[in-house]
C-alpha cells in the first residue's frame, strides 16, 4: 500500500529578478550571508531573487501560516543571517567590529543584540518568529538601512565606548 501526497502547488515568485533593491550593497551582504551558512549548497544555483524569495511573505503567505507556532532552523538561520548582514555593513561603514547576538527560546521569542565593542548599537525584541518576514524586498532593505543608521549614528555619538 503506498499513500500517495498531494504537490504543493507552486507559488509564484514574489520579487521580480530586475527589482533594483537585488543591485544594492544591502541585498548583497544578504545573499552572501545566506550562502555562507548553506552548508549543503541549496542556494547555490538560485539568483539573488530565489534566494532572497523566502524573506518577503505576502499577506497571503502570512495567512497560511498559523498564528502560533515555533520556529525551525531555517527560520532561526534566516534571522540570523539579516541581522548579520546588517553587522558586517556597520563594519564596513565605521571600521569597527560589530557582534550579532541572537537569543530565541523555542516559543519563538527573544532579543538580538548588535554591539561595537562595548556599545549596544541594535536592541530588539523577537516575537513570532516563525512568521518572520517583509512584505516586500523593499520593505526589508528599508529596516535594514534603518538599523544601520540608527546604529552608525550610536556610534558617533559614543565612538569612545565603541573603540573599547
Amino acid at each position: 500500500m503506498t499513500i500517495e501526497t498531494p504537490e504543493a502547488p507552486t507559488a509564484a515568485p514574489t520579487i521580480d529578478p530586475h527589482d533594483p533593491v537585488l543591485d544594492t550593497e544591502f541585498a548583497t551582504e544578504m545573499v552572501r550571508q545566506i550562502r555562507a551558512i548553506d552548508p549543503y549548497g541549496t542556494y547555490e544555483d538560485l539568483s539573488a531573487a530565489g534566494v532572497l524569495e523566502p524573506y518577503v511573505l505576502t499577506k497571503e503567505k502570512k495567512r497560511e501560516i498559523p498564528i502560533v507556532g515555533d520556529p525551525d532552523e531555517i527560520v532561526v538561520a534566516r534571522i540570523q543571517a539579516f541581522y548579520n548582514a546588517i553587522a558586517v555593513l556597520i563594519e564596513k561603514e565605521c571600521g569597527l567590529r560589530a557582534v550579532p547576538l541572537l537569543h530565541l527560546t523555542h516559543e519563538g521569542f527573544g532579543r538580538v543584540l548588535i554591539t561595537v565593542g562595548k556599545l549596544v548599537v541594535v536592541d530588539r525584541s523577537l516575537r513570532d518568529v516563525h512568521r518572520f518576514g517583509f512584505p516586500t524586498l523593499s520593505k526589508m532593505k528599508d529596516e535594514g538601512d534603518k538599523l544601520l543608521s540608527v546604529s552608525l549614528e550610536l556610534v558617533g555619538e559614543h565612538s569612545r565606548v565603541a573603540g573599547l
